[in-house]
């Protein structure tokens, strides 16, 4: 305790300063928008998601401080608090909502509108800040100097090194610009193939790489472990069980494959044996996985919410300074009746009063699980998929034990899960925000209320990038794999109708059984193994990158430290950029436009010229990140 009362933010509570204004809003919807776009694009993708916090932070400092001239640090923060808010429901919604296209697509049900998409990301997002908010004075201030909060804390350290502001803003928008230019040449203009392989003749396997600077920038983000792991899971789907299904089954014709398994491989290489078999066992793998992360984390949950039910027991929060003022209790209690009211009765959402009820248990048990678990490992190690998975068990289970079976009992299981990944999501995001502001000297109430704008600008766009990427693509395929909402169908489908090659998916289960014994973590190996090695691989290229710069051996530390953060805002930025442009790119292929900027079949290249320009696009990617970390100039301390 008297840790806490010696403790002195950097604003002081009676010294008032600007936070929530006009600019502060503008400027943290734009990056809510785009943070939220990019990151549902690369989720899509990758199957993996980034923080935006610290880009968000920076970007408003350079913003602030350096183009307006301003010297007001809190509204950096409610920027920043907006900005990561838009992120951090596009992660929750992804990882499920992708799951009633798929039905649709096979003449389950009708494509979800948008009204029904935005109402559950809404919903969602606005539970996760509600629920979050009552547990700020037991977390945030009453553990202050026990729980960490890393990604908060790191936030609060960029934001007060606000003199490197601008520069470090120009790195974002460097990684923002030529990830633009690489995306068109890549799939705008269709210059270079996006992926080179490499197939042995006589050997089933097959082995390259993508060269997409977000995917990379993801490793170098990730670094080289999480990197490895992923990369192994490849080799091991790619290199392993493919050319074993062909040596073992060529003439077989085996569920859900309907030609025999030589002529598949034949005709589409070894990504035709992935589609039909390998991707059910990357599936086994991943649910696994999120069990067993949830399983290991079930003594720390179980710790985690009764401490924190503890803390919150006769927590008035009397405070009435500045610093200390927090949304009325009033206020969100009424908001949780109204909002769990209207997830019952809204039409356009599939939920019964049953689904409704499990919503607001789940929702606050999994809000107060997330908030204090990003305080004590990070909002990385959360494990969000393993709640909304069990979520989605029990969900369905009971749906189906009281009759609500068949399609409308399975949308309205997505729509549970969904909404409880995304109270996941925000709270742990709201949680490491209020720490931030806590260390800077923040409004709480007002850095709630920029949260609740972060999900309102979020929630309204997120139905449409998914309708849009939809239209353009299709969820599934070879450029949205959308791996985790494949999951989530495929375990909803598997309660209701039964009806899944569960073969294949206990091979997967096993599989990161044997992998969680010797010690490798589970997850990111099970996302390997579903991805596309390709993909994989150029992961790994990045982690290899964050490798290099790892290990160098440099006498100043805060030089070195220096150019890896360098490296992590340019990779962030080059994220960004990827996904704006990626959705640019998916209106044009509505619209038809894409192919009249198609330049590949003028060109007609050969396909070993054409590889070679794709390695040189990958070279000058991985210099590009080089010059912007490595080799930028940086001004001497004297």
């Amino acid at each position: 305790m008297n840790e806490q009362k010696e403790f002195k933010p950097y604003i002081p509570a009676e010294r008032v300063t600007p936070e929530l204004t006009v600019t502060s809003i503008v400027m943290g919807i734009i990056l809510a928008v785009v943070f939220g776009a990019a990151n549902a694009y690369l989720g899509l993708r990758v199957g993996m998601t980034i923080s935006a916090s610290i880009p968000a932070a920076v970007l408003a400092m350079g913003v602030i401080r350096v183009i307006m001239r301003k010297n007001s640090i809190l509204e950096s923060n409610i920027v920043q608090t907006i900005g990561s808010a838009g992120e951090s429901l596009a992660a929750g919604a992804i990882f499920t909502l992708p799951a009633l296209f798929l039905w649709a697509a096979d003449g389950k049900m009708e494509t979800p509108s948008i009204l029904e998409i935005t109402l559950i990301a809404l919903l969602g997002g606005l539970l996760g800040v509600l629920f979050m908010v009552p547990l700020r004075n037991a977390l945030i201030v009453k553990e202050h100097g026990i729980l960490p909060y890393p990604e908060g804390t790191a936030c609060a350290e960029v934001l007060l090194a606000g003199e490197e502001g601008g520069a470090n803003a120009s790195t974002v928008f460097a990684g923002m610009g030529f990830a633009a230019i690489f995306k068109f040449v890549i799939d705008g203009f269709k210059l270079v193939p996006s992926e080179v392989s490499l197939r042995v003749k006589g050997f089933a396997g097959e082995i390259g790489t993508q060269i997409y600077p977000a995917v990379m920038s993801v490793g170098y983000i990730c670094g080289p472990r999480i990197s490895s792991y992923m990369f192994a899971g490849g080799l091991v789907s790619w290199m392993v069980l493919i050319p074993a299904v062909v040596l073992f089954g060529a003439d077989l014709t085996l569920y859900p494959g309907t030609a025999p398994i030589g002529q598949m491989f034949a005709e589409g290489g070894a990504s035709a044996i992935w589609g039909s078999y390998i991707r059910y066992i990357g599936a086994g793998a991943l649910a696994a996985g999120g069990i067993i992360s949830l399983a290991k984390s079930l003594p720390l949950i179980i710790r985690t919410f009764s401490d924190a039910m503890k803390s919150l027991k006769g927590n008035t929060n009397t405070n009435t300074t500045r610093t200390g003022q927090d949304i009325n209790m009033g206020v969100i209690l009424g908001g949780v009746l109204l909002i769990t009211i209207a997830i019952w009765l809204a039409p356009p959402i599939p939920v019964t009063f049953l689904g409704a009820i499990i919503v607001v248990i789940f929702g606050f048990f999994f809000a107060t699980v997330s908030s204090r678990m990003v305080g004590l490992v990070g909002s990385s190690n959360n494990p969000v998929s393993g709640m909304a998975i069990a979520t989605l068990l029990i969900a369905t289970i009971l749906l189906k034990a009281t009759g609500d079976s068949g399609i409308h009992g399975m949308q309205g299981a997505i729509a549970i899960g969904s909404i409880i990944c995304i109270v996941a999501a925000i709270a742990g995001d709201t949680s490491q925000d209020l720490k931030t502001g806590y260390l800077l000297g923040s409004t709480p109430k007002k850095q709630q209320i920029g949260e609740f704008i972060g999900v309102f600008a979020a929630a309204l766009a997120i139905g449409g990038v998914l309708y849009l990427l939809n239209a353009a693509w299709g969820f599934g395929s070879e450029e949205l794999g959308a791996p985790q909402a494949m999951l989530m169908k495929m375990i909803v489908e598997g309660v209701m109708e039964n009806n899944l090659p569960w073969t294949l998916v206990f091979i997967g289960v096993f599989l990161a059984i044997a992998v969680e014994i010797v010690g490798i973590p589970v997850l990111p190996f099970a996302i390997g193994v579903y991805l596309p090695v390709q993909l994989n691989a150029c992961i790994m290229v990045g982690g290899l990158v964050r490798l290099a710069f790892d290990k160098m051996n440099m006498k100043d530390k805060k030089k070195k430290d220096a150019i890896i953060n360098d490296g992590v805002l340019y990779c962030s930025g080059m994220i960004a950029g990827e996904g704006l442009i990626g959705i640019l790119l998916a209106v044009f292929a509505v619209f038809h436009v894409d192919k009249a900027i198609d330049l590949s079949s003028r060109l007609n290249l050969p396909a070993s010229v054409s590889n070679i320009g794709s390695l040189v696009v990958f070279a000058l990617v991985i210099l590009s990140l080089l010059k912007f970390s490595l080799w930028r100039k940086r001004k001497e301390n004297k």
